[in-house]
């Protein structure tokens, strides 16, 4: 019985084959990162609870910096500072509720 089957010889390993499966993994990983495949998604949930709160947070102290300001250059005391963060809780509310209502 002969040592060696008949049959084809195994190739030598090709440069070109290498460099194409290394572009293929490079192009897959780059796809993976870009729809998010890779990404936990713990962290999503944290940033758009941060966003949330960042939302509003800033409403709230923005409007009542703007009322501060515009109460004292205007002289109506206390009530543009009572007004604006008000508007300022509404607009964040309304912030929050768009993001809320967008598709993943």
């Amino acid at each position: 019985m002969p040592s060696k089957e008949p049959g084809l010889d195994p190739l030598d390993e090709d440069a070109r084959l290498n460099a194409l499966d290394e572009r293929l993994r490079r192009a897959r990983t780059e796809e993976a990162s870009r729809s998010g495949e890779g990404r936990d998604k713990g962290d999503d949930d944290y940033r758009l609870g941060m966003r949330v709160l960042s939302y509003l947070l800033g409403g709230i102290f923005g409007g009542a910096v703007v009322g501060w300001t515009l109460d004292w250059l205007l002289g109506t005391s206390p009530w543009l500072l009572i007004a604006m963060p008000i508007l300022g809780i509404v607009s964040g509310f309304r912030n929050i509720i768009r993001l809320s209502s967008k598709r993943p």
